[in-house]
């Protein structure tokens, strides 16, 4: 499903039980200096990124000062960001000019403590090859490092390497819990372009060797993803970024699977085995 770049006035673009992607939550909220929001979502543990800004953060009675380094853009520095306990009362201030931030959120009952992932915290990974169309970077902000202090998300940032090019290839799916070769995971992307009139296109394949749906993502886009395969990609002279939410149905860890038409194709992919595994 694509939901096209709009002015959300600080209301969630994916609420909680979304009836596509019920077990995210998304949100992204614009601020101006001194300027507070505040939310409380009961089930949902959440995390809470400034795309760009910089910005306090309370909760359950921790206060996280300064979260946030980016001005121009989310290619402006590196990314930082508070996990929240689920249904805990947050209060974010903007402390610059202006801040945009996401709130990435996860189904989760149970209640753990809130920390703050600074700059230095990050696991990141490059990978992929110019040759293969396929160089990437990632970002994680809550990755495999954090699985116990963490109910079942994952946040991450990806950007591709270059101008143009695929991510999310070979194409692979995560929709149903079968342990193990595959874990259910609801997924939401946000995207940005370098330049910001740039545009690519999400592919959402169901079933293998069958015809499958085609979106024209662009700047400020969010896509939610239910079930299939679905690679992407930046049209030529453009960088592409996705803020991505993955909610794990029974665990945390994720296990893909790789679609067989196309499997053959992990063998000339430099890396990318190490990204999958940053996401168990």
């Amino acid at each position: 499903m694509h939901i096209p770049p709009h002015d959300n006035q600080n209301r969630a673009i994916v609420d909680v039980n979304n009836p596509v992607v019920p077990l995210n939550y998304f949100n992204i909220v614009k601020l101006k200096q001194g300027e507070v929001f505040d939310y409380h979502i009961g089930g949902y543990e959440t995390c809470v990124v400034p795309a760009t800004g910089t910005i306090d953060v309370e909760v359950a009675g921790e206060t996280y000062k300064d979260i946030g380094n980016r001005v121009i853009d989310v290619w402006d520095g590196e990314p930082e960001g508070v996990y929240v306990p689920t249904g805990a009362g947050v209060r974010i201030t903007c402390r610059t000019n202006n801040a945009e931030v996401f709130i990435a959120g996860a189904k989760f009952d149970h209640v753990l403590k809130p920390f703050a992932v600074r700059a230095g915290d990050l696991d990141k990974i490059q990978y992929g090859s110019d040759e293969t169309k396929t160089h990437r970077k990632i970002k994680h902000i809550l990755g495999a490092s954090y699985h116990d202090r963490v109910g079942r998300l994952l946040v991450s940032e990806l950007y591709t390497v270059g101008a143009g090019g695929w991510s999310g290839f070979p194409s692979h799916k995560h929709d149903t819990d079968r342990l193990p070769d595959e874990t259910r995971h609801d997924e939401t992307y946000n995207f940005r372009f370098k330049p910001n009139y740039g545009s690519g296109l999400q592919m959402l394949q169901r079933e293998d060797n069958k015809p499958g749906e085609a979106y024209h993502i662009m700047d400020g886009s969010t896509i939610l993803l239910d079930k299939g395969y679905h690679p992407c990609c930046a049209l030529p002279g453009y960088e592409m970024y996705y803020f991505t939410i993955l909610a794990g149905l029974s665990q945390r860890s994720l296990k893909q699977y790789f679609q067989p038409t196309h499997a053959e194709q992990l063998k000339t992919i430099p890396g990318i085995m190490d990204m999958v595994a940053k996401f168990k």
